[in-house]
């Protein structure tokens, strides 16, 4: 089946394999309906959890016995990490965050985070590279993940930095705002290509190309 990034809540996950990645999306928590991804290594058979955002009864059967080595948490919204002390307690993994939110995270879960980082860093699955984007504005360590097909286009995790028709909120801050859709613009459009496929933290998917005749209208709406 090819896969469209669309899923509801209670229904089946939409899995998509790359060459050396499978991405398993799962939407969760009817009232917030958060996406999480479960990325697995065809090399290793090692997974990396992106937002344990809720239902552990619904996760942890998607992670199996195999368990997760980690899990990244894009930011520190609460709707993004309900199910993080499970996941974590429940296969013992590392928990990554941006270096500004981590201690919020923990504050909000009871969860250490065990790796801060920022632009430039990576976090591995398996043998495929996950490179982290900074991105200053929904939060102040939101971040977002690269994953650079070898055999095809890029694939970004964008958290809710980024969605198909406009960036995250910002809560009316202007300031956060013109940090966000600097960030946007400078980082992500500025250096990826038209193909790139992103995945945000809530509903559908999309492509860098679909979206960036519309970046002047985001930035000048102020939204």
């Amino acid at each position: 089946m090819t896969y469209t990034g669309e899923v509801t809540v209670g229904g089946a996950p939409a899995v998509r394999q790359l060459a050396n990645l499978t991405i398993t999306k799962v939407a969760v928590d009817e009232k917030m309906s958060n996406n999480c991804y479960l990325l697995r290594c065809h090399d290793t058979g090692s997974q990396v959890l992106i937002d344990a955002a809720a239902a552990p009864e619904t996760l942890l059967p998607l992670i199996g016995d195999e368990g997760v080595t980690t899990v990244i948490t894009t930011h520190q919204h609460w709707d993004h990490h309900r199910a993080l002390a499970d996941v974590v307690r429940a296969s013992g993994a590392g928990v990554v965050a941006g270096d500004p939110d981590a201690d919020a995270i923990t504050e909000q879960t009871g969860v250490s985070v065990d790796r801060r980082v920022s632009d430039g860093d990576e976090v591995m699955v398996g043998t495929c590279a996950l490179q982290v984007i900074r991105i200053t504005g929904h939060t102040p360590g939101s971040i977002c993940l690269l994953y650079r097909d070898p055999a095809g286009h890029p694939h970004l995790f964008t958290g809710d930095s980024l969605f198909p028709g406009g960036v995250g909120g910002t809560f009316g801050d202007t300031d956060a705002f013109r940090s966000l859709i600097d960030d946007v613009e400078t980082k992500i459009f500025g250096t990826l290509p038209d193909d790139t496929w992103f995945y945000p933290g809530h509903g559908g998917d999309s492509t860098l190309g679909e979206q960036r005749p519309h970046l002047a209208e985001w930035r000048e709406r102020g939204w």
